[in-house]
């Protein structure tokens, strides 16, 4: 296996123990995975968030409104991992569904990961909403 491999099969395994510590509810085990300088943009996102910090304080309002409803499937699906020295990109889709009959909500991501202390960590995270159907005219 070469580097590049191996550092896209450790990216790989880190997405996806992310997206089992959200099911789990282990906020801590989730951020374990963020930089403290991670830029996350997402559709459903109020703006840009610059930092984990800022992250923690959407996190904090949210919560205050209410209990969140719980997926039953978090997973991303058909990742492309490139990795170059301690740097590496990662595409997917990240498939999001309430219950077991709800039509699933797909989410287009690129997370841009860096080794720090032998561990990669995501130091942006981009997710669109995909609004229509895909093959949709």
């Amino acid at each position: 296996m070469t580097f590049a491999q191996a550092g896209a099969a450790e990216i790989a395994a880190g997405i996806d123990d992310m997206y089992d510590a959200f099911l789990a509810g282990d906020q801590q085990r989730f951020d374990t995975h963020l930089d403290p300088e991670v830029t996350t943009w997402e559709t459903h996102l109020p703006g840009p968030l610059r930092t984990r910090a800022e992250l923690d304080e959407y996190r904090a309002q949210r919560d205050a409104a209410g209990q969140r409803p719980r997926l039953a499937v978090l997973a991303a699906r058909g990742k492309r991992i490139d990795v170059w020295d301690d740097f590496g990109v990662a595409r997917y889709e990240l498939v999001a569904q309430l219950g077991p009959d709800d039509e699933p909500e797909i989410t287009r991501v690129t997370d841009v990961v860096r080794r720090v202390d032998g561990r990669w960590v995501i130091v942006h995270h981009h997710a669109e909403l995909v609004r229509e159907p895909v093959g949709a005219a």
